[in-house]
């Protein structure tokens, strides 16, 4: 073999090495180029750590909600469209972890892995960013939750676009509190990153459960003498119902009957529709990671499974979720994923993106969500009376988390049955009370918001 073949072999090894640092490289540069670009250290995008120099916001009707001008960032001059919309807006420096300076400041930047961020250095400005929010249904839900903290959402359930998203509490970016660690987890997105008892709004979950194991579950009654023997203890009922149909004990929130049939279908069968439902499990929406709501009763007595059956015990919910799980039954059983962008346009004024409809994970036979259908509206025209929501058709079920040595939270979760108005809604007022009265009455605000000024 000669010299020159020797060395040709010799750079075999040297030109693969160049190809897969190559290859590595450009894997690199596609996976991590955004990030890289959105760094803090970009002194084109950031000044002192806080987003300066990047595309506008705005929400669905094409309210702005922020802007660059002058390298700062100018807000809505409204201080209840501020205050409103703070969580979804996000805030300059990224505090807010899941608003939209921070989870989608590399779109905001405009930054392309063909391109980088040309477009910012060329017209001063990344993307404009095009929420689904509605900011005059965030300012209704603010107003009907009041002094309460807690977390607002409604969202089509056929499309996926998020119509409202408020937690409470919140602030005005522009004149932000001295000591905002004073306010009780100011900086989190209740709505995405928080999780709740959710008290009797499980109790859908249990329904289903029954649907799906009791096959006479229509037909049998159950006795409600304001408690109920359940393994070794009593579970408590908040009246005394006497016997009762299944419709009726999810009308009248019934924990006798709702514990009876958690005894009945046993901590297997209650785990499994909860996890169909997406329970223990990590779900994203249109890129931000929502708290994962739980449901264990591996180690529970069978008194401890009664409690969870009825949204007590140790489940935990995350109210974004809890509103998926709605929008499921009202899509007749094909769960959508809340989307937050509605469209974006690049810095010379094309739409480069446009909001998709994606299933969700969360699925229910199509026949059990339309008996669900029947007996949420059932809640509605037989207990809380349609008049608490005008011209909805609307379905739900409140839910009075109980606390120890605290004030309930107060749930409400529903969904709009109009075919011209497919809108779901959830609300979690801590400390609130009944869900009959504040959560009510801040869906009922959304709703109304949402539908007089014909968003969805």
């Amino acid at each position: 073999m000669n010299k020159t073949t020797k060395r040709g072999f010799a750079l075999i090894p040297v030109i693969l090495l160049f190809l897969v640092g190559t290859v590595t490289l450009v894997y690199m540069f596609v996976a991590h180029g955004a990030a890289w670009s959105s760094n803090r250290a970009n002194t084109h995008l950031f000044t002192s750590g806080s987003l300066s120099t990047a595309g506008g916001i705005y929400d669905t009707t094409g309210m702005g909600l922020a802007r660059t001008s002058g390298g700062k960032r100018i807000f809505n001059q409204s201080r209840a469209v501020r205050k409103a919309t703070l969580h979804i807006v996000g805030d300059p420096a990224g505090v807010i972890s899941t608003g939209a300076h921070s989870a989608y400041k590399s779109k905001l930047s405009g930054y392309s892995f063909v391109s980088g961020i040309y477009g910012l250095k060329k017209y001063g400005q990344g993307n404009d960013l095009t929420l689904a929010v509605s900011a005059d249904a965030c300012v209704a839900a603010m107003n009907a939750l009041g002094s309460y903290n807690g977390a607002v959402g409604a969202f089509n359930y056929k499309t996926g676009a998020l119509l409202c998203s408020f937690s409470a509490p919140t602030y005005d970016i522009q004149n932000p509190p001295s000591d905002p660690d004073s306010l009780d987890g100011v900086y989190l997105n209740r709505l995405f990153s928080g999780v709740y008892t959710p008290g009797s709004t499980m109790k859908i979950v249990t329904a289903l459960c029954a649907m799906e194991n009791i096959p006479d579950i229509d037909t049998r009654t159950f006795l409600c003498e304001g408690k109920i023997r359940i393994g070794s203890g009593d579970v408590i009922c908040m009246q005394t119902h006497g016997e009762i149909s299944f419709r009726e004990a999810l009308n009248k929130s019934c924990n006798c009957a709702f514990a009876k049939i958690a005894e009945i279908v046993g901590a297997d069968k209650l785990t499994a529709t909860a996890q169909s439902l997406g329970f223990n499990t990590s779900i994203r929406t249109d890129g931000i990671q929502l708290a994962m709501s739980t449901f264990d009763v591996r180690k529970a007595s069978t008194l401890d499974l009664g409690w969870a059956g009825i949204g007590q015990y140790e489940t935990l919910v995350n109210p974004c979720h809890m509103m998926m799980i709605a929008g499921a039954i009202a899509n007749g059983g094909q769960g959508v994923q809340p989307y937050v962008i509605r469209s974006m346009k690049s810095a010379s004024g094309v739409t480069v993106y446009k909001a998709m409809t994606k299933n969700s994970s969360i699925t229910i036979p199509a026949d059990k969500a339309g008996r669900l259908q029947k007996l949420l509206r059932s809640n509605v025209t037989d207990w809380y009376g349609d008049s608490r929501f005008p011209n909805l058709q609307m379905c739900g079920k409140t839910g009075t988390a109980e606390l120890d040595g605290k004030t309930s939270h107060s749930w409400f979760v529903g969904f709009s049955l109009r075919a011209d108005f497919p809108v779901a809604v959830v609300v979690v007022a801590e400390n609130a009370g009944s869900g009959s009265g504040v959560a009510m009455n801040t869906a009922n605000a959304v709703m109304q918001s949402l539908l007089k000024n014909n968003i969805q």
